[in-house]
């Protein structure tokens, strides 16, 4: 039987090229889509002022500067405790479709989302900063602790006596095999609460976040790189400061020093979930109860609420996350090697570890606030922004993961070994890694659209501000739908090589 050999170039290509083809082509389109014009006249000006701010930096001009970073510490801890206790008896469940469904819901709103809503019943609380981060982490925390434990080995429960409990036999045959995993997921995503708490600033929490943006929207530069620099160097020093023996005193002063909780009003919260939340028109039906004409006003209103701001903000929120996601392949591929113990001296991997520790801290609100400062307002600041925070995270995690690979005898620092040995090794896990961060950079866009980008947080923003919270929550199904759709479609397209 005869063979039909294509001359198609796709045929010399493997899954990962062609994966890395087409998203290359749906970046240029993206780019070409967005907004991405100059419009600041002189931002030079605004530049060296910027530099000069850097250069004379003031580490202590917030009068609250201790009580703002204890808040953000403790903000993380609690938020982090709570996801714990929400999420590890979950990740027991997880197999079941609804648990899934309602965790994917649950994660796929941003955290800064949640506070707004947490606002509107417990104010500027603890409570609502600890809810915001606590109820996204324990859905993330049962995910990730279910897929770890899904690839446990198996043959571990051989060993134990055969009278053990299920119990005992779940404990020491699965979970003592995947602890270190687990526990070192668990650092990472302190790591993450801690810049989630800062976040939380932006919109009034007492964390450094709040004093960061002042400072920065003020012009005070040499106070805004003062905190930025505490907060990075909290963040890069989080293994010396937070050890295990020393975390149960950190939560428990966190618990003790805790702000006091404001007072449950009951009807606050059943107005709120009974008549505020409530589309207009619902909101003082008559006798009658829902009749006709409402039923029609309620589908106009949804029709226009979805044509007017859900549609331009699922197509602003696709094309600004697709171009920050091309580009964040593109920094975290050409920084990657710089951040390699196998290719770089030790001398020299510290100052690449310190450029890349700057990138993961900063957060992506506070880089694209920076970035409009001198390019002005477009999608081109929160690209930047966002591809900047996410390739100094995926270089971070993927050298990591590289630094423990075994080399062959052969191998020498150079960039030919290193893209024939290592570099085949580390990509499919790159790419996995790549497509869970697409799923974080469009529930990241939200934020940015508080600056003023158009995406579907823009919309959502603008209703909490107008203080329309049905369609504050109609927009926030759709958000959280649509990264439900994306982790779905990169699930498929992470399981295709293997099919």
């Amino acid at each position: 039987m005869n063979t039909i050999v294509s001359d198609s170039p796709l045929n010399f290509m493997g899954y990962w090229q062609k994966f890395t083809l087409g998203l290359l082509l749906l970046t240029l389109i993206s780019f070409g889509l967005a907004d991405t014009e100059v419009i600041a006249l002189e931002p030079w000006n605004e530049l060296s002022r910027m530099g000069q701010g850097l250069l004379q930096v003031d580490f202590f001009a917030t009068e609250y500067l201790v009580q703002a970073l204890w808040q953000t510490v403790s903000f993380a801890l609690l938020g982090v405790s709570l996801g714990l206790v929400l999420g590890a008896p979950l990740a027991l469940i997880y197999h079941h479709p609804w648990v899934a469904a309602v965790c994917a819901f649950v994660r796929a709103i941003h955290e800064i989302f949640w506070a707004l809503l947490f606002l509107q019943i417990f104010g500027l609380s603890a409570l609502t900063g600890i809810l915001a981060i606590g109820l996204p982490y324990g859905a993330t925390f049962a995910r990730v602790f279910y897929d770890i434990l899904v690839l446990a080995p198996k043959d571990t429960q051989s060993v134990l006596p055969h009278n053990s409990d299920k119990l005992s036999r779940y404990i020491y045959g699965t979970v003592v095999t995947v602890w270190a995993q687990l526990a070192s997921y668990c650092r990472y995503r302190f790591e993450c609460a801690l810049r989630s708490s800062a976040v939380l600033g932006f919109i009034g929490m007492p964390t450094l976040g709040f004093y960061l943006e002042t400072a920065f929207r003020q012009g005070h530069y040499q106070q805004g790189f003062g905190l930025l620099i505490l907060f990075i160097v909290l963040i890069g020093t989080v293994s010396s400061w937070c050890r295990k023996i020393i975390i149960p005193v950190y939560l428990l002063a966190a618990v003790y020093f805790l702000p006091e909780l404001p007072q449950m009003d009951g009807a606050l919260i059943w107005r709120f979930l009974s008549y505020d939340i409530l589309p207009p028109m619902l909101q003082n039906l008559g006798a009658d109860g829902l009749n006709l004409g409402a039923m029609l006003a309620l589908m106009h209103w949804f029709t226009e609420l979805v044509i007017s701001q859900v549609l331009p903000g699922i197509a602003a929120t696709l094309v600004l996350a697709i171009a920050a996601l091309g580009l964040t392949h593109l920094l975290t591929m050409l920084l990657l090697p710089l951040n390699l113990k196998a290719l770089i001296p030790a001398w020299l991997l510290l100052p690449f570890q310190g450029a890349n520790l700057i990138l993961r801290s900063t957060p992506e609100y506070l880089m694209a606030f920076i970035f409009m400062l001198l390019l002005g307002p477009s999608m081109l600041p929160a690209i930047l922004a966002l591809a900047l925070h996410n390739a100094g995270l995926m270089v971070f995690l993927t050298a990591r993961q590289g630094d423990k690979l075994t080399v062959s005898p052969s191998f020498t620092p150079r960039l030919d070994h290193y893209c024939f040995e290592l570099m085949p090794k580390l990509y499919p896990s790159f790419i996995a890694l790549l497509c869970y961060r697409f799923e974080v950079i469009i529930r990241e866009t939200a934020i940015l659209g508080m600056l003023g980008v158009a995406t579907l947080g823009f919309y959502v923003d603008s209703q909490f501000s107008e203080i329309r919270y049905s369609g504050a929550l109609v927009l926030l199904v759709f958000t959280a739908l649509l990264n439900i759709l994306v982790d779905r479609f990169s699930r498929k397209l992470l399981a295709s090589p293997t099919n």
